[in-house]
């Protein structure tokens, strides 16, 4: 099945080679051959059969954080979900609150409204600037806990339909999933329980303070690399000589070594070259492999 089917039946929900670099935090690399925007679950049952029967790689971009898109233009599909998919709901019974997000919300929007409404156990995403959908395939996390701490099941639709996944079959572990880049996830449940609500609005001012004291500005994806198990890549990048190197348009943060920021107007393939860079030195300074947090699209080297 083409693309041209699914761009004559998706009509105003279908970009053709939609600039999807411009739409990452890095705001810089490529386009891609189409980028679909779902609204509601009668979207994706519309158009899923056609996406998934394109044979065309398939991405979900929520708000390009940890995203990385080469530059050029890509045969891939990318989707993106609002609407519905954006939504928020819960439910109370013996204390327990049961707590569904949509794919495409926004992990802080989520984090401030349930802490004002006195929900607790999930300031943490306040500073974490992705979507539920990334954040589960992913187990995002900081601040001293992740998805898997509250996350009870999740929905996802692939080329087999839709499925719902257990916690313990969405295997778990740091920054991974048993999620595969065909399982588009639709929406996430967790279970949290009541609590202050006005220290827990606290604690989240608390985080992003401490955000903004210690982490850039700028153009960047978030966090390059994943932390090696009993060390912090910062550090290690910091100790390798890289702090504040910089290849063509893209520079290793001052402030925070484990950020990469690029110049506006930069180039994507700078950035990713850079990243190889500062994984050769800390590989060469402390033995150490570190292992991005991105997702890259377009690049052809299988990361």
């Amino acid at each position: 099945m083409s693309v041209r089917e699914l761009i004559k039946r998706g009509r105003e929900r279908v970009e053709e080679h939609a600039n999807l670099g411009t739409r990452t935090t890095y705001r810089v690399g490529g386009s891609v051959r189409a980028l679909v925007t779902l609204h509601s679950q009668s979207d994706l049952d519309d158009l899923g059969p056609l996406i998934f029967a394109s044979g065309l790689p398939v991405a979900v971009i929520g708000n390009g954080s940890n995203l990385l898109v080469a530059d050029g233009e890509h045969e891939m599909i990318a989707l993106h979900l609002l609407g519905e998919f954006a939504e928020l709901t819960w439910h109370e019974e013996n204390g327990v609150v049961s707590v569904i997000a949509g794919a495409g919300l926004d992990l802080p929007v989520a984090a401030r409204r349930l802490s004002g409404e006195g929900i607790v156990g999930f300031e943490w995403a306040v500073g974490v600037p992705g979507t539920f959908g990334g954040a589960v395939a992913m187990n995002a996390g900081g601040h001293g806990s992740d998805m898997a701490a509250s996350i009870t099941s999740a929905v996802t639709y692939g080329g087999d339909g839709r499925r719902e996944w257990t916690r313990e079959e969405l295997g778990f572990g740091y920054r991974t999933s048993a999620l595969q880049e065909t399982d588009v996830v639709t929406s996430a449940t967790l279970r949290l329980e009541r609590g202050d609500a006005k220290l827990s609005l606290d604690k989240i001012k608390e985080i992003v303070r401490w955000r903004r004291q210690h982490q850039p500005g700028g153009q960047n994806g978030g966090s390059a690399f994943r932390n090696p198990s009993g060390e912090i890549a910062g550090r290690l990048i910091e100790q390798a000589g890289c702090k504040g190197l910089r290849y063509e348009s893209a520079v290793v943060s001052d402030k925070h070594a484990n950020f990469i920021i690029v110049d506006r107007d930069g180039r994507a393939n700078d950035i990713r070259d850079l990243m190889r860079l500062v994984a050769a030195r800390v590989k060469a300074t402390s033995g150490i492999d570190l292992v991005s947090e991105h997702h890259f699209i377009g690049f052809g080297d299988g990361s």
